[in-house]
């Protein structure tokens, strides 16, 4: 049996060893967090400024007598409360916070606190005269369509440039500079605005209007990764430019989406057939 205790008594010394260690250990570790902790704590955060139950009765009334909230006061902000001074604000030129900082409360002639008095207004409480209009989500941007002629238009133009010795190229259908400087020429002689762009004005001067066109492919690119093609924004391009009292023909029209097109940022590639009486 007594062979057993020395065994047994090491053991012991051994374990209170290591407990003794780590205990030394986490108490060291823990100084410099608790230095740290007490720091921290001993920053102070700037006041807070609040008004008081009677204030906000004040202000209540205030606004009751300028028909600007319809309930009895109760020095208990409301969503009433909030609407009168968000209205009061704008009229005295303070931003609309619909809450009752310093300079509000002054603007109300509401008298201040101790307390209060010891908090400076914040500058953020005036409203900024140059501040811009923030636009809502239910707001629309009014989108410009954007004429773009077609290459058999462009050819179209090329031939009527050449019977009139404004173009010596060939029909390409491409708007080259030859070809800009042959639109410029016509547009000069017909009292156009000299763009060298063939633009509407200068189809329907030359009698290549929208309604000549017969046949339109349209390949439309998804404008997210992923997703569908924009089909109702071409409808109602579409509608601007056909189908109208000013041009009631209707092309027919084949739209399809694909993944891509030639140019990465382009979405929309138009094919068009023009078909002319002579």
């Amino acid at each position: 049996m007594k062979r057993y205790v020395l065994p047994l008594f090491v053991a012991a010394l051994m374990l209170s060893g290591s407990i003794l260690a780590q205990s030394t250990s986490t108490s060291t570790s823990s100084g410099p967090s608790s230095t740290s902790s007490s720091s921290t704590s001993t920053s102070k955060r700037p006041p807070v400024f609040r008004p008081t139950k009677d204030q906000i009765s004040q202000v209540q009334k205030i606004l009751k007598d300028k028909k600007l909230y319809t309930a009895e006061p109760t020095g208990k902000y409301d969503d009433g409360t909030r609407t009168g001074i968000k209205s009061f604000q704008k009229d005295n030129g303070l931003k609309e916070t619909g809450t009752l900082n310093r300079a509000t409360l002054e603007k109300f002639g509401v008298e201040l606190t101790d307390a209060q008095k010891a908090i400076p207004a914040s500058p953020n409480s005036f409203a900024k005269p140059d501040e811009p209009k923030t636009t809502t989500k239910t707001e629309k941007t009014s989108t410009k369509t954007i004429f773009r002629a077609t290459s058999d238009q462009v050819k179209a133009a090329q031939k009527a440039l050449k019977d009139k010795s404004m173009y010596s190229g060939e029909q390409s259908g491409k708007l080259d500079d030859a070809t800009r400087d042959g639109l410029k020429k016509y547009q000069d002689a017909n009292g156009l605005k000299v763009t060298g762009t063939l633009n509407q004005a200068t189809l329907e001067k030359m009698g290549l209007g929208m309604g000549d066109i017969v046949k339109m492919n349209v390949f439309l690119v998804s404008p997210t990764p992923g997703g569908h093609m924009d089909s109702a924004a071409m409808n109602e391009v579409f509608k601007t430019f056909f189908g109208t009292p000013e041009q009631p023909n209707r092309p027919a029209r084949t739209t399809v989406q694909v993944a891509a097109l030639g140019r990465p940022t382009t979405l929309v590639e138009i094919e068009a057939v023009v078909a002319k009486a002579p």
